[in-house]
């Protein structure tokens, strides 16, 4: 949909939320927008844009339906929309944060918009693989991004000593923020480097990380909308294994005895198995995807 389309089809008329709910679920289906980057229905990526724009709590859809909008909260509704619709810029972006678990973080285009399965396993404190959620232990979020693993690992783990890494010094900036915003500040230790490089040999009870893992040929593929995210935290190779094989390989020198891995890697778990023929992954069941997530313990990686 072009500039010119979109903007003719704004029609004077729209007053309440919920006319311009329905407007940008029209505008967004015929634009046949990408989702998946929070939202996995237009309903709800309308939804978040209108009340994320207001400054509305995003729950809160039915509560405001009827409420009017100034006329400079129109404007700033249909600007956002537009550049949503037009330029395809992930609604996450446009606001600069989004939600997971019900957790707010900041966001830009240096880091990917949090949503990994990950995030819903966190929300279970790993039950049954931590037997002690609320004992004194060490988690490490590797590929950080955002900071929001490690956020909701502080919160599902209270005595835990967290710490944080990515590659990338501009998603720390923003993984910093979240903690700011978050309080955890003096909490969750942040370290630029690739992978456990900036690590120092520090041992840890559960590593969890959700990698880059597109292979070639889908990054080659991705909608628009994706390509607003860091290649940096998508691109993995032909078979979407380059960086995991570095991260098996050394994950056993910063686990502890028991310690215990866990990669959210997508869709590919038949080549992350065919890449991987003896190790014996488990594969921890979410909503999002019945084995997007691998778990391993540092024994079955020796």
């Amino acid at each position: 949909m072009t500039a010119l389309a979109f903007a003719a089809t704004c029609p004077n008329e729209l007053e309440t939320v919920a006319d311009w709910w329905r407007f940008a679920i029209s505008s967004l289906t015929r634009a046949d927008v990408a989702l998946g980057q929070g939202t996995d229905r237009v309903e709800d990526d309308a939804a978040f844009l209108i009340l994320g724009a207001l400054s509305l709590p995003l729950s809160n859809l039915d509560e405001v339906r009827g409420c009017r909008l100034t006329l400079a909260e129109r404007d700033q509704v249909f600007a956002l929309l537009k550049r949503r619709v037009v330029d395809k810029v992930p609604t996450a972006y446009l606001l600069g944060f989004t939600e997971q678990m019900g957790v707010r973080f900041i966001v830009n285009e240096n880091v990917l918009i949090p949503r990994s399965y990950i995030g819903e396993l966190l929300a279970t404190q790993l039950a049954p693989w931590i037997e002690s959620p609320n004992a004194p232990m060490r988690v490490l979020d590797l590929c950080t991004g955002s900071g929001c693993l490690a956020i909701l690992a502080a919160d599902a783990f209270p005595a835990a000593e967290i710490w944080a890494s990515d590659i990338s010094e501009a998603a720390l900036d923003v993984a910093r923020r979240n903690c700011e915003m978050h309080g955890l500040s003096d909490d969750i230790t942040l370290r630029q480097g690739d992978l456990f490089a900036s690590l120092n040999g520090e041992r840890f009870d559960l590593i969890v990380s959700n990698p880059p893992y597109v292979t070639s040929e889908s990054m080659a593929a991705l909608p628009e909308e994706f390509r607003h995210e860091p290649a940096l935290a998508l691109a993995a190779g032909d078979d979407g294994c380059d960086v995991l094989v570095r991260m098996l390989a050394d994950a056993p020198k910063q686990l502890n005895a028991k310690g215990l891995l866990v990669v959210d890697i997508g869709h590919n778990r038949d080549l992350v198995e065919a890449r991987f023929p003896k190790i014996n992954f488990t594969w921890l069941a979410t909503e999002g995807a019945e084995s997007g997530v691998f778990l391993v313990t540092r024994e079955q990686l020796l």
